[in-house]
């Protein structure tokens, strides 16, 4: 009778009953409260929302209830690399939204930012993209689910070499991500036996590249590695790139995976083509888990547009929520939270992924990427990988 009663009322006001495991009823625990502060506007805008969609795909996929907790994204837009900003959206999401969790950052100075509102709240932060080395270090309620660009360019470095590479020149923005690809870049092909004969710093947010490429022209090297994220130009670069004749002069260009991001490389087109790069992750990952991902996202951006690092590393970061809200019964204590974090292992639409217990940096595999044209359009397609890679500047 209880039951039939409850299950009418419920029915009435349009909610579901929540059962336990065993067919009898939980206690409905008040919302779980995600605080999510991340780039959606400018530059980002595509970015943003693909994270967005990616977001939702897991949700939809896995439910919008966890341990009887019904989950709450509560977004924030930082409009882009701008840590005040950040600091204060996160401090307003724990002090005035109560959150039970701080997820996002897509650039580094916003993450270092977050992360330090993080230590000083107790609340468990999951690091979306902000890719450069050591940040998290003296944050212990931080932890890594994207990359770092030292993981993904060390591996490169080495694979230049055994390619007959013998002299490089390196490229890329002046910045902390871009700092750590091209000291990686720069230790380890010359620890390899090659010979760097320059580099060249981009400002962030520069919109003209030709100087650039001039020096590489001049410099006359056999491969420039190039590292701009993926709101630097990646497109334009390219395009003044081909339009300069480096292919033509024999040039290798080399890059992160950044600058052929599937938002960027269909602009770039046949500049692209055949381009080798490195990364964590392409939609053409050849996976069951990766293809469902591919649906899952394009159906809730209701487009056939492509998901890309960002939003594959948000997923990820979803899993992680439910993961530790799962292990604790709905509960999240801030302690126990890291301690779930710390050796979390799982499939990943990129290929398995590790939460280094000491570090709680990201393990992962690297690919290696070359961008061909499928059915009319741009793809990175993983030719070799190196597995499990850690940051080595973490180890």
């Amino acid at each position: 009778m209880k039951r039939a009663r409850y299950l009418k009322l419920t029915a009435a006001a349009g909610l579901a009953p929540i059962l336990d495991p065993v067919g009898g009823f939980a206690q409905a625990g008040p919302p779980l409260r995600v605080g999510l502060v991340f780039s959606f506007s400018g530059a980002t805008t595509e970015i943003g929302k693909l994270t967005d969609a990616a977001i939702a795909a897991y949700m939809k996929r896995n439910g919008d209830t966890v341990a009887g907790r019904k989950v709450q994204i509560i977004k924030r837009d930082d409009t882009g690399p701008n840590p005040e900003f950040a600091r204060r959206l996160s401090q307003e999401l724990i002090v005035q939204e109560k959150i039970d969790l701080l997820i996002g950052a897509a650039f580094t100075p916003n993450a270092i930012a977050m992360a330090s509102v993080s230590t000083a709240a107790k609340k468990p932060f999951f690091n979306i993209n902000a890719a450069t080395s050591g940040i998290f270090a003296k944050n212990p309620y931080s932890a890594r689910f994207g990359f770092t660009t030292a993981q993904i360019t060390t591996p490169f470095a080495k694979w230049a070499i055994t390619q007959g590479i013998k002299t490089s020149y390196a490229v890329f923005q002046d910045y902390g991500p871009g700092i750590d690809a091209g000291q990686a870049w720069e230790k380890t092909f010359t620890a390899a036996g090659g010979q760097m004969i320059g580099e060249a710093r981009i400002p962030v947010n520069n919109p003209d590249f030709s100087a650039f490429i001039q020096r590489i022209k001049d410099a006359k090297p056999e491969a420039a590695f190039i590292f701009l994220n993926a709101s630097g130009g990646g497109a334009d670069f390219l395009r003044t790139a081909k339009t300069a004749g480096l292919d033509r002069l024999g040039i290798k260009l080399l890059a992160t995976g950044d600058i052929v991001d599937e938002p960027i490389v269909n602009v770039a087109g046949d500049a692209a083509l055949g381009m080798i790069t490195t990364f964590d992750y392409s939609s053409t990952h050849n996976s069951n888990l990766n293809r469902q991902f591919v649906r899952d996202v394009q159906e809730a951006m209701h487009s056939k547009d492509l998901p890309n690092f960002n939003a594959c590393q948000a997923y990820d970061v979803m899993h992680a929520v439910y993961t530790v809200a799962k292990a604790q019964n709905g509960k999240i204590d801030p302690d126990k939270t890291m301690e779930i974090v710390k050796g979390m292992r799982f499939e990943s639409p990129r290929g398995p992924i590790l939460i280094d217990p000491a570090t709680r940096d990201i393990v992962q595999n690297v690919y290696f990427r070359r961008t061909e044209k499928i059915g009319g359009l741009y793809r990175n397609v993983e030719f070799a990988q190196i597995p499990m890679v850690h940051d080595p500047n973490e180890t």
